[in-house]
């Protein structure tokens, strides 16, 4: 079973090998670059999917590699691994997102774990923008009153306070209300506050 793919950018023709022979073993798909505009001129599109790259490298760096992911709205995780950096480089590389910084020679288990957790943390970024569409779906299904009755519910008002708010009945408030869980496939009241507070805020409300 592949367990995801893994991009390794290293300069470095013998470490990019071990790396790239380390990660096949361990199971991953493996794609090895010698240089960071390569990798950003054939950009794989594949999921789940994590970069292995060394910080410093001729031409561009692993840094100006990682912010240009970032401004092409890529949300790859990345592992950089130098034998020399700045503490100024360490602390843009982890503002822009790393997930671990290995300093060479660093050990196989160090790697294998780092690259774990960020393949789950590209898993569950892959889940929360599956989860996300799904939710704005929905909410497209959504009928003018029904949005307004969603809104004051993430905002905490009980029933009688939605009566008030809307100038509705309470059977017409609690059909609203049924109508908005089962659309947005919600079981419950506390299900739908923690599907809206996990996900984009909601779009605003007049009331």
């Amino acid at each position: 079973m592949q367990n995801g793919h893994v991009d390794v950018v290293e300069d470095d023709d013998g470490i990019r090998d071990n790396i790239s022979q380390l990660l096949k073993f361990a199971g991953y798909r493996v794609r090895a670059w010698r240089d960071a505009h390569s990798f950003l001129d054939n950009l794989p599109q594949t999921a789940p999917a994590v970069v292995v790259t060394d910080m410093c490298m001729p031409g561009l760096s692993g840094l100006q590699m990682h912010n240009e992911l970032v401004e092409r709205g890529r949300s790859m995780p990345v592992i950089y691994i130098s034998g020399e950096a700045s503490v100024s480089e360490s602390i843009s590389a982890m503002k822009l997102g790393a997930v671990d910084f290995l300093v060479k020679p660093f050990s196989r288990e160090d790697l294998l774990k780092a690259v774990t957790t960020a393949m789950e943390k590209d898993r569950t970024q892959m889940r929360q923008m599956i989860e996300q569409a799904r939710f704005d779906e929905a909410l497209t299904h959504l009928a003018p009153r029904e949005r307004e009755v969603l809104n004051l519910l993430v905002r905490g008002f009980n029933n009688a306070e939605i009566m008030d708010a809307l100038n509705i009945s309470l059977p017409t408030t609690k059909q609203y209300k049924s109508t908005v869980m089962r659309k947005l496939g919600a079981r419950s009241l506390s299900e739908l506050m923690k599907l809206s507070a996990s996900l984009r805020t909601l779009p605003s409300d007049n009331t």
